[in-house]
């Protein structure tokens, strides 16, 4: 069926690194689901009032809340894709983001108007009336709803939209939150909830669920837009591509900054020897750059250091400087090393990286190295710059 409907709406559907077939997918899933989220709430809501259960009543609400967020979602689709200007040169890949926001506050709105009143229904019990007619259709919405979590999943598996996988998310915690309505109604159908207001108590686990969707989607979301570090295995995977040119000794100062699905820019810093003819290292970058762009569908921009390769000396103290980094904290890497040397003293300079969660701060990691070095070599002046890692 996902694949019928692919087919039949997303014109080049292969193509999916262009952002108007992402934003044809993004819309086959919104219009998707606010049909079917509608369809979903008016029959829920009947059902709910009709029997006076305020599980399936809130469960309802659930469901309208979810079409309004594909509303907002294919606003951001549409604002996303909108090409670059004078005002915003990197794009407008973000609103996808700040969408995906208001869609979380939306959830977590609906979720505490809910929970509180699951609470008054607590405290103020009423009989549920339930038929076989209330079964079927809850029945019914929890497969269209499993269906809607299987077609969400693929399209955001796609064109890898975290926007479309929290819906997927969602999608599935409804079914868990129905099928616990479902039970409630089981109760009050056999007689077990004349003691127990089990579809007041059913009714505050469903806004827990919703709850408990809307702030995960809220953190992960905000973590977009303050700029949270890249998936390892992308780092990883640029580590590895740059491995293929024999020309580069070495990478570091990765840097990935997200605008956007689509909009990623990474910038780092690639060794080449510096006895190497320069214009042909140039060359080398040039290429490397329009390789990893097509690859990576980013902008890539490549800082060449040149590094002493072939003097044994050079080497031998880089290899001790790193020694002595590693005496110090395992984790600390050493890279952009020079040596030089006058008549009074002999002159190391290099840059320090310091995990992140590294109880030493850059200033204290400095002084811990350079007197770690010191203390082995006195007549050597040590001159570091530490900094934290951006990937």
């Amino acid at each position: 069926m996902t694949g019928l409907l692919i087919k039949t709406f997303v014109k080049d559907s292969e193509n999916t690194n262009d952002l108007h077939v992402r934003e044809r997918y993004a819309s086959l899933a919104g219009y998707t689901g606010i049909i079917l989220n509608i369809m979903l709430f008016a029959v829920k809501l009947f059902v709910g009032i009709v029997s006076g259960s305020v599980a399936v009543i809130a469960d309802a609400f659930n469901n309208i809340s979810d079409a309004g967020a594909s509303v907002v979602t294919l606003i951001g689709f549409r604002l996303a894709s909108k090409p670059i200007d004078s005002d915003h040169p990197l794009g407008h890949g973000r609103f996808e983001y700040i969408s995906g926001f208001v869609v979380d506050m939306l959830i977590i709105l609906v979720g505490f108007e809910l929970l509180t009143s699951s609470f008054d229904k607590i405290l103020h019990p009423a009989q549920v009336e339930v038929s076989v007619f209330t079964f079927v259709m809850l029945i019914a919405a929890i497969l269209v709803k499993f269906w809607l979590f299987l077609f969400y999943a693929k399209i955001a598996e796609i064109i890898s939209s975290s926007a479309i996988k929290a819906s997927s998310t969602d999608s599935i915690s409804d079914c868990i939150a129905t099928t616990l309505v479902v039970l409630s109604a089981a109760c009050a159908h056999f007689g077990l909830s004349e003691n127990i207001p089990a579809d007041g108590i059913v009714g505050i686990i469903v806004a827990l669920f919703i709850l408990y969707t809307g702030i995960n989607a809220a953190k992960e979301t905000i973590d977009l837009l303050l700029g949270s570090a890249p998936d390892k295995e992308f780092i990883l995977q640029i580590y590895d591509f740059a491995r293929k040119y024999p020309e580069i000794m070495g990478v570091h100062d990765i840097m990935v900054h997200d605008y956007g699905p689509g909009r990623k820019f990474i910038s780092f810093h690639a060794e080449v020897d510096r006895a190497s003819d320069i214009n042909y290292a140039h060359e080398v970058i040039d290429r490397m750059e329009l390789d990893m762009h097509e690859y990576f569908r980013s902008i890539v921009t490549v800082h060449m250091d040149p590094v002493v390769v072939t003097d044994p000396v050079v080497n031998e103290m880089l290899d001790f400087v790193r020694d002595c980094a590693d005496e110090v904290h395992p984790l600390f890497s050493v890279h952009d090393f020079r040596m030089t040397k006058n008549e009074n003293a002999v002159n190391l300079i290099f840059d320090l990286v310091v995990p992140s969660d590294c109880s030493l701060t850059p200033a204290e990691a400095e002084e811990a190295v350079r007197a770690e070095i010191t203390s082995h070599l006195p007549e050597c002046v040590v001159t570091i710059t530490a900094e934290h890692p951006f990937v």
